[in-house]
């Protein structure tokens, strides 16, 4: 059986050289045949034709002439299938739900970017928060900011509020206008506010704004900040604040230029994505005529200290 299985296939292996052997000269008859007589120039497509034609632009071009044109947009339609099967009034609510939903949602949010208790060089125990409350849609929002900051033995240094229609301007910023009101104990003024707020490129967090009192002081903030996901929950998060001013303001403690720096580096943990409490380190340092002004009042022209605190938001 097995020498009938091999003489099988040797046959076979025999029968394939032979058949291979004849197909080439068949092959190179067609072949000749085949360009003897070469199709006449008019059938042959051009190449730059074919190329043109296959060119994307091209193709939407035509494609959209021919598909879409010019016309407006059809009506949308006012007939629902779902309304002769489900109750019509039920359908609508579902409707203007979804409508709510996509587009039109009211979105709302506060958030306590800082809220600290901090140690300072010379042993004072200090106090700070910054944070805003937003409420709108995608586009219009009413945003309200806080932020001020004081010692515990000596009471509040600085607050203000601001109030801001806030309108973004493209996907990742957003254009604000509103008042500032400071509620320090020794100069309490109102400034018109105009300011910007976003995401800029690789993700830094920035914000501006110019202030215009009602005594005519122009002053300017400049902030900005970047979150080091260092692990899943673990964020390391530096931050700095320059403030500037156009002319002195003895009442407020302000001299013309640059009028300080602070500098932050705080480490907080996760523990949801809303509630982070943080430690770290924070540097003040004041210039120029600021710096004069805060000599003459007995405090140093730079500041440190060690702060724990929380993140939240809801």
């Amino acid at each position: 059986m097995r020498g009938l299985v091999l003489a099988a296939a040797l046959a076979f292996s025999i029968a394939s050289a032979a058949s291979a052997q004849s197909m080439p000269e068949m092959h190179d008859m067609d072949h000749g045949a085949h360009f003897a007589e070469p199709p006449p120039a008019s059938e042959s497509p051009s190449p730059e034709m074919d190329m043109d034609s296959m060119h994307p632009e091209h193709a939407t071009e035509e494609a959209s002439d021919a598909v879409v044109g010019d016309e407006p947009a059809p009506a949308p339609p006012t007939d629902h299938a779902a309304d002769g099967v489900f109750d019509p009034a039920v359908m609508e609510a579902a409707r203007e739900q979804l409508r709510r939903e996509h587009g039109r949602a009211l979105i709302t949010k506060v958030m306590l970017n800082l809220g600290e208790y901090r140690v300072q060089d010379k042993g004072d125990q200090g106090y700070r928060w910054e944070g805003e409350a937003r409420i709108g849609g995608n586009i219009n929002r009413l945003v309200l900011k806080s932020e001020g900051e004081g010692v515990v033995s000596s009471g509040l240094d600085s607050a203000e509020l601001q109030a801001l229609y806030s309108r973004a301007v493209t996907p990742f910023f957003d254009l604000q206008a509103g008042v500032r009101q400071d509620f320090e104990p020794t100069s309490r003024r109102t400034y018109a506010t105009l300011g910007f707020e976003g995401l800029a490129p690789y993700w830094f967090l920035t914000q501006g704004a110019l202030f215009v009192s009602d005594h005519g002081d122009v002053l300017a903030r400049f902030e900005g900040s970047y979150d080091i996901r260092l692990f899943q929950r673990l964020i390391l998060q530096p931050q700095a604040e320059i403030n500037l001013a156009a002319q002195d303001v003895p009442e407020a403690g302000v001299g013309a230029g640059l009028s300080s720096i602070e500098l932050g580096l705080r480490l907080r943990y996760e523990l949801r994505r809303e509630f982070a409490p943080y430690i770290g380190f924070s540097y003040d340092q004041v210039f120029g005529e600021t710096a004069d002004l805060a000599r003459s009042d007995g405090d140093g022209s730079s500041d440190y200290g060690f702060v724990v605190g929380l993140r939240a938001w809801f």
